[in-house]
């Protein structure tokens, strides 16, 4: 690294070869001890010889390489983890009879939210139908039921909060 930094390509050349084997295998070694496939090793490895190439200039060279370069190689594993997050690929295939087919019934949780919404007042009941249950937004749900955007807020807030000590079994 310091002949790399003094200007010798070679060296430096030299260096990133030797170094990304090590990499590879560190890469590999943090995936899989974080559950995940070595699928992302090679963007991991990649990543990090671009680190050091653009940092190199930063590292002492009074300082061992060693522990500079295990800083890097951990920063770039962590990006790559938090980029990727925890994903768990099951195959379509097992829950093949388990998963519903075509257009059922309402189901009983249907009707439980109606129920409990007809407790609502007609203002509040709307606005929480129309927000919670159907997903409009707060301007669409303005917009349908011809009210302000904070009206619409105040009404979904009192219902919603109406609604769980309904729920909780504080409300009448």
């Amino acid at each position: 690294m310091r002949a790399g930094n003094a200007g010798d390509a070679d060296c430096y050349r030299r260096l990133l070869l030797q170094l990304t084997p090590v990499l590879r295998a560190v890469a590999r070694r943090g995936l899989a001890s974080a559950g995940m496939a070595d699928t992302d090793a090679e963007d991991v490895v990649q990543e990090t010889l671009l680190a050091i190439h653009l940092k190199r200039q930063s590292w002492d060279e009074d300082a061992p390489i060693g522990p500079w370069l295990r800083a890097i190689a951990r920063h770039k594993m962590i990006d790559t983890l938090r980029r990727r997050g925890r994903r768990i690929d099951v195959p379509l295939d097992d829950f093949a009879e388990v998963l519903a087919g075509g257009e059922s019934e309402p189901t009983m949780l249907v009707a439980d939210v109606d129920r409990h919404l007809e407790c609502l007042p007609a203002g509040q009941r709307k606005v929480v139908r129309a927000v919670a249950v159907d997903g409009a937004s707060i301007g669409e749900a303005a917009a349908r039921l011809s009210m302000t955007k904070g009206a619409v807020r105040v009404a979904l807030h009192r219902g919603l909060a109406a609604l769980a000590a309904k729920l909780n079994g504080e409300g009448t």
